[in-house]
This record gives structure tokens, C-alpha cells and sequence, in this order.
């Protein structure tokens, strides 16, 4: 393969809702090139960027891909992102390292919730946009409707670039408005023909629509443009170029992946339009690690190196992946590789570019390009590779919160090292799944966007490392207090022979002064009418059986322990048998001190269109919620809420449901609050009932 220079590099991510056609897009446009002699199919499992057996079982895209193509004498670096909202988090890296977000919607359904999250994702990240109109071929399929329906939503920024002769089953080719000229035919065998009579107005006033937005682009255009009422081509692109750059236009191309009509057309505006990462000096923003100084790195070849990973592939046979953009400089492997973020140099087994699963050896690799480094050492998704003597560091990225959790375990006992082990190289692939341990419930929690994002974690930990794993709802970390003050006297006698056992204590139990402490002890005897040697025995004794409530099992926590009496015998009391007298006016305070099931509260924030706010307010209040506040933001309502986290683990599939996926919510811990009684009824019957079984 080619080296390509950075003038002659397109990055593009595409995007949108899933089974829109991307994959077959992007298998399209790899056919077109001669790349592949054969077209594959999602269906079969036969695509270049659908590799992972995962992805052919489920028929979807999981993970972003790459599939770099050679057009025209230029380079399209595509990466195809998933579209499913489980795999939000492949977004998120891809969209760091490109200059286009093209985002694939249907000619038949049109524009709906995974291209409109797609189009936000992309307009946050600040790269140009443009919007494919696939699966023309179709019936039912209207290229005007679709656009109508674009601008409706976006505005006049949306311009017909690529318009389509005929709709489907008479889908047979494309005009390009900003030449003005037809073509008929499939992939490259797309050629040039008269334009259609019936297309001429129509084409004309396209044509008069996309120099208005181009001069708009631009002041001095504009001011020409009203000037003299027209721009000549070169103007006309500039414009179009500076327009894409800033965001005020967002082509739209009417083509069939599945057909190839339209797709090398396609790829021409592409190769010829998009704008390359040189595009009028594009900075990247970082800052210099050592002295805390803000820096910018211009792309091109003459700055000092430096790169940045949005994406690590973990393969236990091939090893680690890091797959890189580079910012700026050269990359050969001479190349010194120093790892800004962890100060550590690196050393690469070979620098690639990737297509697929297929891994490409170069030598070189130009400012503005993809690729991807083999084994590297310490290096993880979001740092920033550069040269030593002139480091830079750019801002890591920022995945979405996980919003499900499950409880994992190994399947068989004894491998649990082999399960969690598979799991952190897992996260090195995938940042936005976390694992942690919740010391309360002693279970390790695994958490992602969604049910199928954990199972495919799951079966890919089983796939890739051998390590099967069993997810389950997690336990919820449930507390127990007490509501009043009692004084009780622990007594424990034992005479079996020889020395016996006596220890006598008198405790008051009441409710922490200090909500926020789980026990406080407080030594008030006087008279010496228990030893001192065995006060710290009382108290250890409280702190061991704490762990234990009295209602349901579950820790106990703000309770006030005041020891002020009791009784020794010189002979037979002991520092356990002090423990066991604890244990006894333990049991005994608390079950007389009105104690109480607390649950964790969580605040949750969620955030939908306006038409949704009835159901998510009546969803709320089935789950035990209360609504505490509402506030307009970026046209969406946002909804403060706080409701009880045992009503709140099956809510991500809910909100999606409900909202037809246009719903997101973030959800932290907020405090505990008592169990209503009719709940708490059934937990700790339940709980006894586990007791139970347990003995």
C-alpha cells in the first residue's frame, strides 16, 4: 500500500442508527475499490469490519473497525462505528480522530434516534458532518422526504450534494449538484450520461441552494455573491470546505450499499471534498506534562511527533493493539515512542495499518494518519504517544457513565484469578465497562451501558480468554439502625467445672448524635465495676456482631453504645466472656430499640423530550421515586429524581423503551432512607427464608 501525505488523507467515522446499512456500506465502498472481490454480507458473517465471531452471531456491529481504502489518489480512512446504543462508548474514540462524521440514515424510516444521537455526538466533538441516504433501492424509499425531514430538524445548514435518478426499484444512478453532472451505473462501473430532462430545475435549484450556504460560509464570498449574484467553482468550493470545517453545511448523498449505485460517486466527494486533516491548519490542543504550559500541535510533517490512542484491541494470541491517529509528525520505527501520560518509553513490535482484522506492515506512517502499534507495554486507550524532548499531552476521553450493573462470578470455583484477570484486559478494550468490589454486599459488580453490552462482555471473555463468567442481579447493600434510646444488661454465666465463664455488662443504645458515623463507643463506667483490661473486649465485641443486624442480617450502623455498668467475678470473667455479654445486650438493645431496614437512595438525573415527560414521571413514582425538580436543557427536559436503587437496576432497558431510546439518565448514591414497612416485610422474610436454607 501506498504512503499518503497528509493533504491526501480523509478520516471519516461512520455512523448512525444500527442496521442502517454502515457495515454494508463500508463493504461497498471496499468492493468499489477493487479492494475485495466479492461484496460481504452482515448476514453471512462475511464482512471485512464485522470480524469478531460476537459480531457475527448477534448480525451487528460491537466494536469500531477500520477499513482504510485507496480512492482517486487518496487515502479514506473509514472507521465503522456501531450503532447500537450498548456500544456508545465505541463512539467516543473514533470521533477524536477524525474530521468528518458521516452518519448513515434509512431512505425508507429516515432520520430517527441513533443518527440523531450520532449528529449531537458529532457537533459536541466538533467535526464536519455529512448525512448518506442509503438503502434508496428500496420501496418506499423518498430522497426528499428524508432531506425535507433533515432540514426540518437541522435547519438550511443540510444541502443535497448527490441526488438520486430514480427512487427504488428504478434507482439507477446520482447527479452531483456541485458539478452538475449524471452518472449511471453500480461501484465503478458508474459512468457519466446526459442529465435527465426531468432532473434539470431541480439540479439547478439545488445547485442555487448549495452556493447560498457556500457564500454564507464565507464574508468575502458573501459579499461577492451579493455583489455580482454568482461564485465560480473554485469560490464555490472554498466555501463548501470552510463550511463543512465550521459546522454551517452538512452535505447529503443518496446512494445503495446493497446495490452500489451511487457508492463510487460517493467516494469521489469524499476524496475530493472532505476536508484532510492539513485542512487550514487544524491545531490540536494539549499541554506540556512537565511544565503545565498549554501547547498546540499544528498537522503536519515538520512538527515534533506526536499521537494519540483511541482504541486498544486485546487479543490473547496476537496481543495488544493500540490503535493510534498521529497529530502531528512522522511516525517510522526509528521512531522514539514516549508515553506521556504513564512517563514511560515504549517499545513497538511493528507499526500497521488496519483493515478489518487484517494487519498491514508500513514503514512510515504521515501526520493525519491511522494506524496501530503491536504490543506495547504500558500504553492504554487515551494516551498520548510523543518525542521525549518536545512531549505534549492531549486531554484523555470521556466515556459515558455506565448505567447497569450486574454481579460477576466465576463459573466453576478456582477460577476466579482467570475470570477478573480477562476482565481488566477486556477494559483495556472497552473503557466504558468498570469493575469494582462493593464491600458492603463483598461483590464484585461489573458494569456497562446496557444487558447485551454485558453479555457480549461475557461471552467475549469466554471466547477470548477461556474464562466463563455468570452475571446476576447484584445483591442490594441494604442497612439496618436503630430509632430509640433503651438500656439493657448483657449477662453471660457458664460454670462447667474448673474456671468458668462470667462477664455483666449494662449498655444504653440510642441513635448516633452524628448521623454520618456507623458506631460510636463510649466508655461511662466508674468504680472499677468493669476492669478496665476488659472494656476494649465490650466494644470489640459490639464491633463484630454490628456486622449482623438483627432484622434481616445486614450491617448495623449509627448506633450510640454507652457502656455504664456491670459486674466481674475475680476469678472466672475473661476478655471473652466480656465479648460474649456484648453479643447478648447487643441483640437484646437493638431488637427493643424500634430497629429499622434502610435502603440507598439514589439521585438520578435523566434526561428526555418534552412529549416523554408524562411516562417518565409516572415510571418514577411506580419505583418508589420522588420528582424534586425539572429544568430545560439543549431542547430536552431534564428530570431530578431520587428513588430507591432496588427499583432502579432494570431502568436503562426501561428509559430506552419508553423514550424509543431518546432517553439517557446518570445516577449516583445519595443517601439511605428507612424502608417503607410493607417492603421491609418482605425483604427480611426473604432474608430469613435464605437463613434458612443456608443452615
Amino acid at each position: 500500500m501506498a504512503d499518503y501525505l497528509t493533504t491526501n488523507i480523509r478520516n471519516i467515522a461512520l455512523m448512525g442508527h444500527g442496521g442502517e446499512g454502515k457495515t454494508t456500506l463500508t463493504e461497498a465502498m471496499l468492493f468499489a475499490a477493487g479492494i475485495i472481490d466479492r461484496q460481504g454480507k452482515v448476514e453471512d458473517g462475511t464482512t471485512v469490519t464485522d470480524f469478531e465471531p460476537e459480531e457475527n452471531k448477534r448480525k451487528c456491529s460491537i466494536s469500531a473497525a477500520c477499513a482504510p481504502i485507496d480512492w482517486n489518489g487518496k487515502m479514506l480512512n473509514v472507521i465503522d462505528v456501531p450503532g447500537y446504543f450498548d456500544f456508545i462508548g465505541e463512539m467516543v474514540g473514533p470521533l477524536r480522530v477524525v474530521e468528518t462524521a458521516c452518519i448513515v440514515v434509512s431512505g425508507v424510516t429516515g432520520f430517527n434516534v441513533g443518527a440523531e444521537k450520532a449528529f449531537k455526538h458529532a457537533v459536541k466533538s466538533g467535526v464536519g458532518r455529512m448525512f448518506v441516504i442509503n438503502q434508496m433501492d428500496r420501496e418506499h424509499a423518498s430522497f426528499d422526504k428524508v432531506t425535507q425531514q433533515l432540514r426540518d430538524r437541522h435547519g438550511s445548514c443540510v444541502v443535497p450534494v448527490l441526488m438520486p435518478i430514480g427512487e427504488g426499484a428504478d434507482f439507477r444512478g446520482v447527479v452531483n449538484v456541485l458539478e452538475k453532472k449524471a452518472y449511471e451505473g453500480a461501484y465503478k462501473n458508474s459512468v457519466e450520461i446526459p442529465m435527465p430532462d426531468n432532473m434539470k430545475d431541480k439540479v439547478d435549484k439545488a445547485f442555487e441552494y448549495l452556493t447560498e450556504q457556500a457564500a454564507a460560509a464565507d464574508d468575502d464570498l458573501m459579499m461577492k455573491y451579493l455583489d455580482e449574484g454568482e461564485l465560480n467553482y473554485d469560490e464555490i468550493l472554498h466555501g463548501f470546505r470552510k463550511g463543512m470545517k465550521d459546522g454551517d453545511i452538512v452535505p447529503v448523498c443518496a446512494v445503495s450499499a446493497l446495490t452500489g449505485v451511487g457508492i463510487a460517486r460517493m467516494m469521489d466527494l469524499m476524496a475530493k471534498y472532505l476536508p484532510s486533516p492539513a485542512h487550514d491548519g487544524i491545531a490540536h490542543d494539549g499541554f506540556n506534562p512537565r511544565t503545565g504550559e498549554a501547547q498546540v500541535r499544528i498537522c503536519t510533517d515538520d512538527q515534533p511527533f506526536s499521537a494519540f490512542i483511541y482504541k486498544t484491541i486485546a487479543d490473547p494470541f496476537v496481543g495488544k493493539l493500540s490503535l493510534f491517529r498521529i497529530f502531528s509528525g512522522t511516525l517510522t520505527s526509528s521512531t522514539t515512542l514516549y508515553n506521556v501520560n504513564k512517563d514511560k518509553t515504549e517499545k513497538s513490535a511493528g507499526i500497521y495499518i488496519l483493515r478489518g482484522k487484517k494487519q498491514i506492515a508500513k514503514q512510515i506512517l504521515h501526520a493525519g494518519d491511522l494506524g496501530a502499534l503491536a504490543k506495547l507495554q504500558y500504553t492504554s486507550t487515551g494516551d498520548t504517544l510523543a518525542d521525549y524532548n518536545e512531549p505534549i499531552q492531549y486531554p484523555t476521553l470521556a466515556y459515558p457513565a455506565p448505567c447497569m450493573s450486574k454481579a460477576v462470578y466465576a463459573a466453576k470455583q478456582g477460577e476466579e484469578d482467570k475470570v477478573f484477570s480477562g476482565l481488566a484486559r477486556l477494559m483495556e478494550e472497552d473503557p466504558s465497562i468498570k469493575l469494582e468490589k462493593n464491600v458492603e454486599t463483598t461483590e464484585t459488580l461489573l458494569s456497562g451501558q446496557g444487558e447485551m453490552h454485558l453479555d457480549v462482555i461475557r461471552n467475549k471473555l469466554a471466547a477470548k480468554f477461556g474464562a466463563n463468567a455468570v452475571l446476576q442481579d447484584p445483591k442490594i447493600p441494604y442497612r439496618e439502625t436503630i430509632r430509640k434510646v433503651v438500656k439493657v444488661q448483657g449477662r453471660h454465666k457458664k460454670q462447667s467445672g474448673g474456671h468458668g465463664q462470667f462477664g455483666d455488662v449494662w449498655i444504653e443504645f440510642s441513635p448516633c448524635r452524628d448521623g454520618g458515623q456507623d458506631f460510636e463507643f463510649e466508655d461511662a463506667v466508674v468504680g472499677g465495676v468493669v476492669p478496665r483490661n476488659f472494656i476494649p473486649s465490650v466494644e470489640k465485641g459490639l464491633r463484630e456482631n454490628m456486622v449482623h443486624g438483627v432484622l434481616a442480617g445486614y450491617p448495623m450502623v449509627g448506633v450510640h453504645a454507652k457502656l455504664y455498668d456491670g459486674s466481674y467475678h475475680p476469678v472466672d470473667s475473661s476478655e471473652m466472656a466480656f465479648k460474649t455479654a456484648a453479643r447478648i445486650a447487643y441483640k437484646k438493645g437493638c431488637m427493643e430499640a424500634n430497629p429499622v431496614l434502610m435502603e440507598p437512595i439514589m439521585h438520578v438525573t435523566v434526561t428526555v423530550p418534552d412529549e416523554y415527560m408524562g411516562d417518565i414521571m409516572g415510571d418514577m413514582n411506580k419505583r418508589r421515586g420522588r420528582i424534586i425538580g425539572m429544568n430545560q436543557t439543549d431542547g430536552m427536559q431534564q428530570v431530578e429524581a431520587e428513588a430507591p436503587l432496588a427499583e432502579m437496576f432494570k431502568y436503562a432497558t426501561d428509559l430506552r423503551s419508553m423514550t424509543q431510546a431518546r432517553g439517557s439518565f446518570v445516577m449516583e448514591f445519595a443517601r439511605y432512607e428507612d424502608v417503607p414497612s410493607n417492603v421491609a416485610e418482605k425483604i427480611i422474610a426473604n432474608a430469613k427464608k435464605d437463613e434458612d436454607e443456608d443452615e
